[in-house]
């Protein structure tokens, strides 16, 4: 048979394969890991995308009693009356100046801690030091706030009797406003300096050992070695750290700072987290906390696109 009889002759059709078919494929060979990401999507699905129609009260004057389709509209009422408040200005100030004397002071100190603890030979040394820099994460702010009572407190804290006892006056740590951002930067650093440390470790894992191995050779010390290639291995790390960090800044730990305010230092301590608290529960006010909670995702959102963008122009890996 010739070449132009073989290419005349019929050839069976090849069917096109649909998605629907190719995905039901898909999920049968990799039904194990489905599996097992079931619990997360299923958290991120009920708890994360479908509360997010609850964000519709912010153009509402919610009421309970009448419910999601009867209470009023009013547009971007809230938001004008969040923008105008008195205090809108004060708590954007406390609210970034946390966060800025976190991203200073807390944020460089779990990966100075990592460095520390990844150049520790001795496992069962290593072991027990991270277990203890661990330890604090597991505390409720109550605790970390009772033992702070505990040990600043004019009258019973133990740093103020010591002082005292030395002759110099006591010092109101816990109702000088001059004292507070700095308080409750050092309780943050105590309490999650450890835990942070996790991803970083991580990331050190995975670096090539031929490569300190080659930097030996070379003759590079340690502090050689962990500036040419245990810091440029964890940069991107770092970096994507570092932006979902800004995207937090108008966030700040709701509990800790309720915990720690006080009438005394509430120009200082009055915090977004806390006004739409105040204002959405124990004033009823459902949609005025609804629209603060808004307006920190906005804010958080821009951080993120920003600073995103600043990292990928300077040649570096961004989230996306």
């Amino acid at each position: 048979m010739d070449k132009a009889a073989i290419s005349a002759a019929p050839r069976p059709a090849v069917r096109p394969q649909g998605y629907w078919p190719r995905l039901g494929r898909r999920l049968l060979q990799y039904r194990t890991m489905y599996v097992l990401a079931l619990p997360g999507i299923l958290y991120f699905l009920l708890f994360k995308l479908a509360p997010l129609w609850g964000l519709l009260l912010a153009f509402q004057n919610f009421n309970p009693y009448l419910g999601f389709f009867g209470s009023e509209w009013v547009g971007l009422a809230h938001f004008e009356a969040l923008f105008t408040d008195r205090n809108f200005y004060m708590m954007l100030r406390n609210t970034f100046a946390i966060n800025l004397f976190g991203l200073v002071f807390m944020f460089p100190l779990p990966i100075i801690l990592a460095l520390m603890l990844n150049e520790v030979r001795h496992e069962a040394f290593k072991r027990i030091n991270q277990s203890i820099v661990y330890l604090p994460h597991f505390l409720s702010w109550v605790v970390v706030a009772s033992m702070t009572f505990f040990l600043l407190s004019t009258d019973v804290g133990i740093v103020n009797k010591l002082v005292g006892e030395a002759g110099f006056p006591r010092i109101s740590f816990l109702s000088e406003p001059d004292y507070f951002w700095g308080m409750i930067t050092a309780q943050t650093m105590w309490k999650e300096a450890g835990w942070g440390t996790i991803i970083f470790l991580a990331a050190m894992a995975g670096v090539d050992p031929q490569r300190y191995e080659a930097a030996v050779v070379d003759g590079a010390n340690r502090w050689r070695q962990i500036w040419h290639i245990t810091l440029p291995a964890i940069r991107p790390t770092i970096i994507i750290l570092l932006i979902l960090r800004l995207g937090q800044m108008a966030d700040v730990g709701f509990e800790q700072m309720l915990l720690m305010m006080n009438p005394l230092v509430m120009q200082v301590a009055e915090v977004f987290d806390t006004y739409a608290y105040t204002q959405g529960i124990l004033r009823g006010q459902i949609s005025t906390g609804v629209t603060v909670g808004m307006f920190k995702g906005v804010v958080g959102f821009v951080l993120v696109v920003g600073s995103n963008y600043i990292v990928k122009k300077m040649g570096q890996e961004g989230i996306y």
